[in-house]
C-alpha cells in the first residue's frame, strides 16, 4: 500500500484497526495500544490541519506495535522511524507494516535515549506514568530534544498540563495547540474489569524554537 496523502480520516481509522496489538503487553511498560481512532484523530491533526507529516521526516517514540508510524506514512512521511524497547513489540510491528504493504518506516529496538538525529517531527503516546510516576516525562524531554515539532499524548490532568508547560518552555519551546480528547481502551491487563475504560487525555502540538 503506498502513501496516500488524501487518504479520508474514516478511512485511515479503518485501515489502523487492522495493525495488530501487543500479543503480551507487559504492565510495567503500560503497554496500551493507542485506539485505531485515537490513532487517526491525532494523524489528522497533525497533517490536515497542521501539513507536520507529508514529506516530512517523523519520528514514533515507544511506537509498540506501530499504529502511529504506520499512519504517518500513509499520511505521505517522507521517513517514519519507528523506536521501542521492546523486542517483541518491534517484531509484530514489523509484521503490521508488512501485511498492509506500507513502506518508508525504520524499526528500531532501542531506548529512546539512543536514537540520533534531528527530526521534522515526532509524535508519540507514552506511558501515562500510572504504575511508575513521571513515566511520560522522559518520553517528551527526549521528543524536545530530537523534533522541531511534537505531538505528545498524555492522561488530562490541571496540574499536569501546569507542569508540562513549564517543562516545554524550559527546553525553548512554545505549546501552540492543546487538544483534549477521550481514548477508549480494551482490558489489556488482569486488573481491568470493565469491557472498555475511557481515559481523558491531552494532545499537545509543541514548536521547538518559536
Amino acid at each position: 500500500m503506498s502513501a496516500a496523502p488524501g487518504l479520508r480520516k474514516r478511512r485511515l481509522e479503518m485501515i489502523l484497526e487492522r495493525v495488530r496489538p501487543h500479543p503480551n503487553p507487559k504492565e510495567a511498560l503500560e503497554q496500551y495500544t493507542i485506539p485505531a481512532r485515537t490513532a487517526a484523530e491525532v494523524l489528522f491533526l497533525a497533517q490536515a490541519v497542521h501539513g507536520d507529516l507529508k514529506g516530512k521526516r517523523v519520528a514514533d517514540l515507544g511506537c509498540g506495535t506501530g499504529r502511529l508510524s504506520i499512519g504517518a506514512a500513509l499520511l505521505g512521511a517522507e521517513l517514519v522511524v519507528g523506536v521501542d524497547i521492546d523486542p517483541e513489540a518491534i517484531a509484530v510491528a514489523v509484521r503490521n507494516g508488512e501485511s498492509l504493504g506500507v513502506r518508508g518506516i525504520q524499526w528500531v529496538v532501542s531506548d529512546i535515549s539512543a536514537l540520533r538525529g534531528r527530526f521534522d517531527t515526532v509524535i508519540q503516546n507514552p506511558p501515562f506514568g500510572v504504575r511508575r510516576r513521571g513515566a511520560d516525562r522522559g518520553f517528551l524531554e527526549r521528543a524536545l530534544e530530537l523534533g522541531r515539532v511534537v505531538y505528545s499524548l498524555h492522561k488530562s490532568d490541571p496540574g499536569g498540563r501546569e507542569f508540562i508547560k513549564r517543562l516545554v518552555e524550559k527546553q525553548g519551546g512554545a505549546i501552540t495547540h492543546l487538544y483534549q480528547m477521550n481514548m477508549y481502551i480494551p482490558p489489556t491487563f488482569d486488573f481491568h474489569i470493565r469491557r472498555r475504560h475511557r481515559v481523558a487525555v491531552d494532545l499537545y502540538r509543541v514548536v521547538l524554537d518559536a
